[in-house]
């Protein structure tokens, strides 16, 4: 017999990763690097693991989302990524489409 704890937690894995992408996408007007971001993330509600997240700004930056640059200045070299205007375009979309289906989802369950 199925664990509900486990099976709530495979469809929330689900879930969660087109919620990523409007985190990542979100918080990325400012330069930021992998680790800072995944601390803003955590603060505001949503964990990231450092393994799903590093994959995820490179696929966002191969589909021009993002764009990156090594900053050296520092003792340990780190590379900041930021949304460019085609991911802010991409991102105003993921809102509104977000907050359509989350009002119908609402209806739905109440």
């Amino acid at each position: 017999m199925a664990d509900v704890a486990e099976t709530i937690q495979t469809i929330l894995s689900e879930l969660r990763r087109g919620t990523i992408i409007i985190g990542v996408l979100s918080q990325l007007e400012e330069p930021q690097y992998g680790y800072s971001l995944v601390t803003v993330l955590e603060d505001k509600g949503i964990p990231v693991d450092p393994g799903t997240l590093y994959p995820l700004l490179r696929r966002l930056e191969k589909q021009e989302l993002l764009e990156s640059n090594w900053d050296t200045n520092e003792a340990r070299p780190r590379k900041y990524y930021v949304i460019t205007p085609f991911g802010r375009e991409v991102y105003a979309g993921l809102c509104l489409e977000w907050k359509t289906l989350n009002e119908a989802v609402t209806k739905i369950i109440n």
